[in-house]
C-alpha cells in the first residue's frame, strides 16, 4: 500500500496530500532542473544509545540510492498524513529497529530513566525543531542531492536487542561519542551529512544514564 504524506510550500503553508513516490518523482525531477526543491514535508530523525552512552548508527545498504553505504543516524523516517512526530518515532522503532519505544516530555524522560528498565523498552525524547533542515545527501552517480524538511529530532536509550528488519540497512555499529567524533574527523566520508550535523549539535544529550 502507497504511503501519504502531507506537503508544505517552504513557509510551512500547507499545500496538500500526496503519495510519496510519486512526491519524490517530481522533487528528484525539480532539482535536476533547478538545484532546488519548492516543497517539504514533515520527517523525524532518531539518536539512539545504550544506557552506557553508546551510540547505534546503521550502515546504509550499498543499493540504496542516496548515501550508500555510508554510517547513518539510527533511524529516521517520514511523517505520514494525519500522523503526528511523536508516534512516527514509535512507528519507525517498530519497523526499523524491531524495538517497542515510549516517546516521553523531557521531565517523564529524565523520571523514567531512573525507574524503567530500558532493556524492555526504548525511552525518547525530542531535543530539537527544525522547520527548515536541509538534508544533504549523495546519489549513487556521486551528485548532491539538497531537500528541505520540517524535521523533529529526538534521542534516547534501550539496552535490548536491536535488528534492521526493513532491509534498508547492512547492520549496526556502535560507537562511544569519544571515538564517534574522532572517526568523523578522520574519514568524514564514511558518514551522512545528517549524522555529522547532529552529532555536532547535539552532542551533549548524548552520554550515559547516570
Amino acid at each position: 500500500m502507497s504511503e501519504k504524506i502531507e506537503i508544505f510550500d517552504l513557509k510551512g503553508n500547507f499545500l496538500g496530500v500526496e503519495e510519496r513516490e510519486k512526491f519524490y518523482s517530481e522533487i528528484r525531477k525539480e532539482f535536476g532542473k533547478k538545484k532546488q526543491i519548492s516543497r517539504k514535508v514533515k520527517s523525524v530523525r532518531i539518536i539512539l544509545m545504550n544506557s552506557k552512552g553508546r551510540i547505534y548508527l546503521q550502515k546504509r545498504s550499498k543499493l540504496k540510492n542516496e548515501n550508500p553505504g555510508l554510517y547513518d543516524k539510527t533511524v529516521g523516517g517520514h511523517v505520514l498524513q494525519s500522523h503526528t512526530y511523536e508516534m512516527t518515532v514509535v512507528r519507525e522503532c517498530a519497523e526499523e529497529l524491531g524495538i517497542p519505544a515510549s516517546v516521553l516530555s523531557e521531565k517523564e524522560f529524565e523520571k523514567a530513566l531512573s525507574t524503567i528498565d530500558v532493556g524492555i523498552v526504548g525511552v525518547f525524547k525530542k531535543v530539537d525543531f527544525d522547520p527548515n533542515f536541509m538534508s544533504i545527501r549523495i546519489t549513487k552517480d556521486s551528485k548532491k542531492f539538497v531537500q528541505p524538511y520540517m524535521t523533529a529530532f529526538y534521542v534516547g536509550y534501550y539496552d535490548g536487542a536491536i535488528k534492521f528488519v526493513d532491509g534498508e540497512s547492512t547492520g549496526i555499529e556502535v560507537f562511544s561519542i569519544q571515538d564517534l567524533v574522532e572517526e568523523i574527523r578522520k574519514n568524514p566520508g564514511k558518514f551522512t551529512e545528517d549524522i555529522k550535523f547532529m552529532i555536532k549539535k547535539y552532542k551533549k544529550f548524548l552520554k550515559p544514564i547516570k
